[in-house]
């Protein structure tokens, strides 16, 4: 406990210094400003007198720089509100349910040369389910939950424009904005990407205007939403006054493996149905209603290592059999990655105290090499509120949940996400970032930091800043489930039985 308040009182110290520092030369200030007399005044204004071409051009100067600085400087980016999809109820997917049409999807391929029962295939995607951390109501389409499953381009066209379509209506019915008035359209899905594109289908859907400015990310994996909200927030640094709308979302229709390569038979038991809508602002009008302004967003590519490259990756098994091999280096790739992103996102957001104790460590592990084995890891928590770490997986979150030293209330919102939604791709974080609204803990000024990874290997990173006490939007994901979270699993157990306790409000 001494070492914590130590720690506590030295943050506060160096966090606060300049203004520390300030208040003794104020009051010295104050102090020689009372003893002045109406004599020095006038010297004071004789000598202004005589130096007039001096004041003027310091004057000048002092005003060309702040019109400069006005004129040059991002203009703030307002996260105005965005929607998650719910999907109906008829298409949840209990474990059991789920392992159901596992056994369907493969029964229905008549190609196979092994049995479609056979037992230690079924064995091995029992024990991944029900380890997964996934829990009894999540969400499968409507194409696989048919028997036989439908794995058609049909199937999988419904499937994206019931998601996309169902997150978008929700989304301007809470913000009462007019869908012509957008200006800038971004749509992110990695596995789906049909002619026309699914840009092309909301403009249409939605009558979007002639001269919107509209992309479509694909191959992107599950870190595309955060790289969506950076091109979102570039076009709106440089188009004025204007909406730009993202869409986040994944086609599990497309995706579903049916082959018998185990690493690629791991993703079918993670992903399932999701999708998220959001709508950012540059108008300065949109300040009072808005819930987030953008703070920072990082990006980290480290596609350049072949290991890194491969981990994730789509392609024939064996058989012919297309589906995303997921490699066991995926922890490791993922934490080399999460390491280069804070390392420029730090500096960032951290404050000074923290900067210099890992000023410190970093010199002394240069001088002394074998005697210091690892650099300091800064607490995150000084400068963050609140984290929605992707939920790629228990496997993935236990690792950032290590790596960033943070608690079990911190990674609360994506084990819940997970549990309760699956692995919903590049929309999970805003599943997340849903969660603690509905637990009511979204506080003025609070920050909140998006960590998502996707393949290639990309690690990105949103931070955003709350405007208000902010509540859970009318048709929320968790509106009526909120108070079943969070949950306990017991990680040791083979069981997908939960045990449910009162969530912390």
């Amino acid at each position: 406990m001494t070492s914590v308040n130590a720690k506590l009182l030295y943050h506060y110290v160096l966090t606060n210094f300049f203004n520390l520092c300030l208040f003794p030369l104020t009051a010295l200030l104050a102090g020689k400003a009372s003893r002045l007399t109406s004599n020095d005044l006038y010297h004071f204004y004789s000598h202004l007198q005589h130096n007039l071409i001096t004041v003027i051009l310091l004057f000048a100067f002092t005003a060309f720089g702040l019109v400069l600085y006005i004129v040059t400087r991002p203009k703030p980016v307002y996260l105005v509100d965005y929607s998650c999809y719910l999907p109906p109820p008829h298409l949840k997917v209990s474990v059991s349910k789920a392992m159901d049409i596992f056994y369907q999807i493969r029964k229905a391929d008549t190609s196979r040369n092994v049995a479609c029962d056979d037992p230690s295939s079924l064995d091995f995607l029992r024990k991944i389910q029900e380890r997964s951390g996934l829990g009894d109501e999540t969400y499968s389409p409507q194409g696989l939950i048919n028997v036989p499953p439908r794995k058609t381009f049909a199937a999988s066209r419904e499937e994206t424009e019931q998601v996309i379509i169902g997150a978008l209506d929700k989304l301007f019915e809470n913000t009462k904005v007019n869908p012509r008035e957008i200006g800038i359209l971004v749509v992110n899905s990695s596995m789906f990407n049909p002619t026309p594109s699914l840009s092309a289908m909301v403009v249409n859907t939605f009558k979007l205007r002639s001269n919107i400015k509209s992309f479509s990310l694909g191959g992107m994996g599950c870190s595309a939403g955060v790289i969506a909200i950076d091109l979102a927030k570039d076009l709106l640094h440089v188009h004025k006054n204007t909406y730009a709308l993202v869409v986040s979302t994944e086609n599990i229709t497309q995706g579903i493996y049916a082959g018998e390569n185990r690493s690629m038979m791991v993703s079918n038991c993670l992903f399932r149905v999701g999708g998220a809508a959001i709508l950012l602002s540059n108008k300065p009008g949109d300040r009072r209603r808005s819930k987030y302004k953008l703070c920072h967003t990082v990006r980290t590519h480290t596609g350049a290592d072949d290991m890194s490259f491969r981990c994730v990756q789509q392609g024939d098994d064996e058989s012919g059999k297309i589906g995303v091999c997921l490699s066991k280096d995926i922890t490791v790739v993922a934490g080399i990655a999460l390491k280069k992103n804070i390392a420029t996102l730090g500096p960032l957001i951290l404050p000074l105290s923290e900067k210099f104790l890992f000023l410190v460590t970093f010199i002394a592990k240069k001088l002394l090499k074998d005697k210091i084995k690892h650099y300091y890891v800064p607490d995150f928590k000084l400068a963050i509120d609140h984290f929605c770490i992707h939920a790629g997986g228990r496997a993935v979150i236990d690792v950032l949940e290590k790596s960033l030293g943070l608690s079990p209330i911190d990674v609360e919102a994506s084990r819940s996400t997970l549990h309760r939604f699956g692995n919903t791709s590049s929309s999970s974080i805003w599943y997340e970032l849903a969660y603690i609204e509905a637990k009511g803990r979204m506080k003025k000024g609070n920050r909140a930091w998006q960590i998502a990874l996707g393949s290639g290997f990309k690690c990105n990173s949103a931070v955003w800043v709350a405007l208000c006490n902010v509540k859970a939007s009318a048709n929320s994901p968790w509106e009526h489930c909120i108070d079943r979270y969070p949950v306990q699993i017991d990680s040791g157990s083979s069981k997908s039985d939960t045990h449910v306790k009162n969530g912390r409000s």
